[in-house]
């Protein structure tokens, strides 16, 4: 594999420290201080500490409490290089949190500086892949205060997808679908149509984490290093995740570990007939399942209904499954299974009474095939919760097939999956997604799809999610009275937004409200492949009927947008079919677009109050309505309420100006895009 493209500089002999005071002055207000007597206080401060690659006072009150703290590669020392910034889709940078990394060649190095008492890290980074594919493995030295080196072990075997949907993991691959129009020749190519290799490369980050010897305190340097004589050419390093976990929880009063049937801590031996007898037991004698501290391997989906589970802790409970090929297609349309917990599916009745908390699932999915269940949490589980779970490398991390109702998912971390991180499919309601932290999806990060039945009274409340490779951070396809609050959203690569609406996909409609409120997002609004049309941070799409339901956007901060803030949109065989009416936009505060504060692709109307912007890239309003363009003006419509303000770099007057309204036609297809100013304070 070649080195990647990007934007370089080199430092000579001596590291160099990227220093930001207010983000240094934000991590010392948290408590991140340096720890006296630590052999590097004296010469030392923290990397600064960041939020989506922000400073945390930029996105305070949104997003998961984490127990880690974040800390940027390109914010710490190195004698590597820096790559990007970029936000190029098919690009090492552009899938970097923030959008910049450190590439380290054999021999070289980044040091971050601990800003607290730390004995575990995660390292999130990237590796080449194999010539042909399926991955290559390579050592990474860990040292702390130049101690003995630990070897972290790096893998590309769960990245590197490539081609059109649904991907492939061969670097060599012709079109997979040459009857597909493609943005790169502009046309449908046909059989025999050579495009370069590889073919759209992308998901190219894994993390890995690591328990230290010991408790390093405040202003230890940790120094990861690319030794000689690696496999890999190159090494990213995006960013190092630093805290303190607890040892292992003892096993609760009336419970049953799955030790006492046969369960193997090692790992050696499959323990998937030892955890059945325990959850069967359980069941009979109203126990709790416990699952001490070990790795143990299930390669299969464990049928979970009226029981609990609960391991020793994420860090030191892992289950872990192969992903094994079924000798024939199930009923569901599966051709493999894997490690899982299932409740039974909706149309036997579900599961009620489910409780998992506490432990790891590692799966072992390296491809996207849709009709496969090999996802870590999946079925029918009404009145139950899912806590404390740190999932990786399965399809999707919770894909719960309703009706259901009363989830509670809360608290987890789901990082590194080849589809979405969680999706309520058809007739879930009045559940909770809270608190999740979900980091480097191949679909949507969190998503609700109204398949054949609306989801209803759901909440999306104070969740990250960071760096989806493709589509959205947050989706809501269709549904009855939901919400999306409070959460975080940073750095959708391609396809998507950070926060969707879409009638699409074969969703019930919209009735109701839907309520999107005091969200964060940040480097949202990605480029529209098939359209060739930059996307907004908050994407309104009208495709499979019109969007007309009470949707209130109130209290959002969208910062740093790629292209625009707010798109609305109909499909263009649709335009003059459905509209996109009765939404309000309020108390907004828009910190840079690369291109406009709205655009309008769509009939219809929406209301706007308060929505301040500033550092706007292009004009204001970009009006297009349904492309007829009538001498009565665009068939969409912009509500002017008050208040909507604009200053900045490269503003000039009112975004929302008089001239533009009611139905001004103001349509700019593709304007150029202006990178804006780092976000600051308001």
């Amino acid at each position: 594999m070649t080195r990647p493209m990007s934007t370089r500089t080199r430092s000579s002999g001596r590291p160099r420290r990227r220093l930001r005071s207010s983000i240094l002055v934000a991590a010392l207000a948290c408590g991140a201080v340096v720890g006296a007597g630590s052999p590097a206080a004296a010469s030392a401060e923290p990397t600064p500490v960041t939020r989506a690659a922000l400073d945390p006072v930029l996105v305070e009150g949104r997003g998961a409490q984490v127990a880690f703290l974040e800390q940027e590669a390109e914010n710490a020392e190195t004698n590597g290089e820096l790559i990007g910034p970029d936000r190029s889709a098919y690009t090492l940078p552009a899938e970097a949190s923030g959008r910049t990394a450190v590439q380290l060649d054999p021999g070289e190095y980044v040091e971050f500086t601990l800003p607290a008492p730390t004995n575990a890290i995660t390292v999130r980074y990237s590796i080449p892949d194999a010539p042909n594919g399926g991955g290559i493995t390579a050592p990474l030295a860990v040292s702390v205060d130049g101690g003995t080196s630990e070897t972290m072990t790096l893998t590309s075997q769960y990245a590197w997808l490539y081609n059109q949907y649904p991907f492939t993991n061969d670097p060599n691959a012709g079109l997979l679908h040459p009857d597909w129009w493609i943005t790169e020749c502009g046309c449908v190519p046909g059989e025999g149509f050579e495009v370069t290799k590889p073919f759209r490369p992308m998901h190219f980050y894994d993390e890995q984490r690591m328990l230290l010897s010991r408790t390093h305190p405040a202003g230890s340097v940790v120094r990861l290093t690319a030794p000689q004589g690696t496999d890999a050419a190159w090494t990213v390093i995006d960013l190092l995740d630093s805290e303190f976990v607890a040892p292992p929880a003892t096993r609760p009063a009336g419970s049953v570990s799955v030790t006492k049937f046969g369960a193997d801590p090692t790992g050696r031996r499959d323990a998937g007939n030892a955890f059945r007898t325990a959850i069967a037991y359980a069941q009979r004698h109203d126990l709790t399942v416990y699952v001490p501290a070990g790795t143990f391997q299930v390669n299969e989906h464990l049928i979970v209904d009226d029981v609990t589970i609960e391991g020793a802790g994420n860090w030191h409970t892992i289950i872990r499954g192969s992903q094994v090929a079924l000798k024939k297609l199930a009923p569901d349309g599966s051709v493999h299974t894997g490690v899982g917990f299932y409740g039974r599916d909706a149309a036997a009745g579900g599961s009620s009474n489910v409780h998992l908390a506490d432990f790891a699932i590692e799966g072992d999915v390296r491809e996207r095939i849709d009709t496969d269940q090999v996802n870590a949490v999946g079925g029918a589980m009404s009145d139950s919760t899912i806590s404390g779970l740190h999932i990786s490398h399965t399809k999707v991390g919770l894909w719960f097939d309703g009706p259901m109702q009363g989830v509670a998912v809360t608290g987890n971390i789901v990082v590194d999956q080849i589809a979405d991180a969680l999706n309520f499919h058809t007739g879930v309601a009045d559940s909770v997604v809270s608190g999740n932290y979900v980091r480097n999806t191949g679909d949507d990060g969190l998503a609700m799809w109204s398949e054949a039945t609306a989801n209803a009274g759901n909440t999306f409340d104070r969740n990250t999610v960071q760096t989806p490779t493709l589509a959205n951070g947050i989706a809501i396809y269709g549904g009855t009275d939901n919400t999306v609050s409070n959460n975080l959203v940073a750095d959708p690569i391609r396809e998507g937004s950070g926060i969707h609406v879409g009638s699409r996909f074969g969703a019930e409609a919209f009735t109701g409200h839907l309520w999107i409120t005091d969200n964060t997002t940040v480097r949202a609004g990605t480029s529209e492949l098939n359209w060739n049309i930059g996307l907004g941070a908050i994407w309104l799409y009208a495709l499979d009927r019109p969007i007309d339901a009470d949707v209130q956007v109130v209290g959002n901060h969208l910062l740093d947008n790629t292209y625009n803030a707010i798109l609305l949109v109909a499909d263009w065989p649709v335009k003059d079919l459905y509209s996109i009416t009765n939404v309000h936009f309020r108390d907004l505060r828009i910190d840079g677009t690369g291109t406009s504060v709205v655009s309008a692709r769509v009939a219809g109307s929406a209301s706007f109050e308060n929505v301040d912007a500033r550092n706007v890239g292009a004009v204001g309003v970009n009006n297009c309505g349904s492309f007829n363009f009538p001498p009565t003006g665009s068939e969409f419509s912009l509500i002017d309420l008050g208040g909507n303000d604009s200053s900045g770099a490269n503003t000039t007057g009112p975004w929302l100006a008089p001239w533009e309204l009611p139905n001004t036609i103001t349509c700019d297809d593709r304007p150029p895009v202006v990178a804006p100013p780092a976000p600051s304070p308001w």
